[in-house]
């Protein structure tokens, strides 16, 4: 089994910057696929931005040019670097990750608990 803890949100003004980070802890052999999401009150969860193993990121529209996904995979760590925030970006964003347990076992889907990003001023 894995745990994912996420940290990194908080309040920020408008045009500053924030780092979540999605630390996973466990019996963990690989990790495949991971992504962000976030869930805005009153509104779906919806995707922020995906990395999956030998392919490029992709994110949303929303985000394009403002948001990075990254990972350090000795860490078993997923970041999200967030510049230019905007009211808008205001949600709980949640980690995603898709996990092998061993290394010729099948890849299992965690997410984490959500952090609050407030961007307000």
């Amino acid at each position: 089994q894995a745990q994912l803890v996420e940290s990194g949100g908080g309040l920020v003004q408008p045009g500053g910057s924030l780092r979540l980070s999605c630390a996973a802890s466990g019996s963990i052999f690989s990790i495949t696929d991971m992504g962000w999401y976030r869930q805005a009150p009153g509104k779906q969860r919806e995707l922020v931005a995906v990395m999956r193993s030998g392919e490029n990121a992709n994110y949303a529209d929303f985000v394009k040019g403002r948001f990075t996904i990254s990972s350090d995979n000795a860490k078993n760590t997923v970041y999200l670097q967030m510049n230019s925030l905007k009211p808008e970006d205001t949600a709980v964003y949640s980690c995603n990750l898709w996990a092998k347990l061993t290394r010729w076992g099948k890849p299992y889907e965690y997410w984490g608990q959500g952090t609050q990003v407030t961007v307000s001023s």
